[in-house]
């Protein structure tokens, strides 16, 4: 149903990043503002800094072209330092490595990336607080837990599945148990941030984090859920993941505009200015695309048709496919909107998100976040 336009859509994606990297090349992307990508070499242990790599590597799967594979595998030796820093490692290692290091293994079978990837799973496992079953976030708060790192514990399946070690696999689906059960609210709307005693586990408190309050529903954090729970039932069958995610999903689905693509908090009043956040809108697709293989064949239709409406929303009316002044491929991405920071935008991350799911539509199940 969705084919030809995919197919179509991807060639236009393709021209776009033959343009892009003609004039990014190694740098590192983040923030495009001005129609210009910024470039965080300097801040070589950013959480952003791994999508770069990983839109390269869809390119190269999708053209085998040796370019794009060169300056990911460069930008993936770059961030070396951040794992023999081991303190600059946080609950993002997933986002950092499994998209460049873990891509090139998987395109290349480059040991010294599956080794890297290795070093990141291990570290990442080194944070798990045993009392609250979670996986600590920033370094500076050992009780807080955030619902980002949905997305990021693929990084510990892939690590078991690799070594052929349960240990893995273990710390990813207590995270997961945590997130279903207390992140994941009753009526689908998601957390973002929630504070645990780490000494005795207890929850103390929901805090607003990048939401607009601690009981509000920020967008980006519930495509996380979206996103990160199908991929968690994936390796493990844990049917509380497939509820959790399909109640997740089913509130983002009824809370979306007109348009299908979100605004960059559910609860928030809208008006014409409200910001969206098209990171928020493609990576959701890409959670809807995961939930619809795992849900009975009568509910597949429903979330592979809200995932399609999505991304064709974001291909008309949000998109820079055919401007070659903008570097980034969508525009009106909200980073972190209580702070002010990276408001209506292009996000590294809504790009790679969006050629992910364009590129599940046309039938790649080669993605980084799992091995088949």
């Amino acid at each position: 149903m969705y084919q030809a336009w995919a197919e179509e859509t991807m060639k236009r994606i393709l021209n776009k990043l033959e343009q892009m990297h003609s004039e990014i090349g190694n740098k590192i992307p983040h923030v495009c503002r001005d129609g210009k990508y910024d470039d965080m070499t300097e801040s070589i242990q950013w959480w952003t800094n791994g999508f770069w790599p990983g839109l390269l590597w869809l390119g190269y799967q999708q053209t085998g072209k040796e370019e794009y594979a060169k300056d990911a595998s460069d930008i993936e030796k770059k961030m070396d330092v951040v794992l023999d820093r081991f303190y600059s490692v946080d609950h993002d290692a997933g986002f950092l490595w499994l998209l460049s290091a873990g891509a090139d293994f998987r395109l290349t079978g480059d040991e010294e990336s599956k080794l890297r990837c290795l070093k990141a799973a291990s570290i990442l496992a080194s944070r798990f607080n045993l009392k609250g079953k979670f996986i600590q976030a920033w370094n500076s708060q050992p009780g807080w837990a955030i619902v980002d790192c949905t997305m990021n514990i693929p990084l510990l399946y892939w690590a078991s599945c690799i070594t052929d070690n349960p240990r893995y696999r273990h710390i990813a689906e207590a995270h997961a148990e945590t997130v279903a059960r207390h992140f994941v609210r009753p009526d689908g709307s998601v957390n973002h941030i929630l504070s645990f005693n780490p000494e005795t586990g207890e929850l103390i408190e929901s805090l607003g984090g990048q939401g607009a309050a601690p009981d509000s529903a920020w967008s980006r954090g519930a495509s996380w859920a979206v996103y990160g729970l199908p991929l968690s039932y994936r390796y493990t069958k844990n049917p509380e993941f497939l509820e959790a995610a399909k109640r997740a999903a089913n509130f983002y689905i009824a809370n979306l505009p007109e348009d299908h693509v979100a605004y960059w908090d559910f609860r928030v009043e809208r008006t014409p200015e409200t910001p969206r956040d098209t990171s928020a809108a493609a990576c959701g697709a890409c959670g809807l695309l995961e939930l619809a293989k795992f849900v009975p064949d009568n509910e597949k239709p429903f979330y592979r048709d809200a995932a399609y409406k999505i991304l064709k929303s974001l291909t008309d009316n949000y998109s820079n496919l055919d401007n070659s002044a903008d570097q980034c491929i969508l525009r009106e991405g909200t980073g972190h909107f209580p702070a002010g920071q990276n408001v209506n935008v292009g996000l590294i991350y809504g790009d790679y998100y969006y050629m992910e799911g364009i590129s599940r539509l046309i039938g790649n199940d080669k993605i980084f976040w799992y091995e088949p």
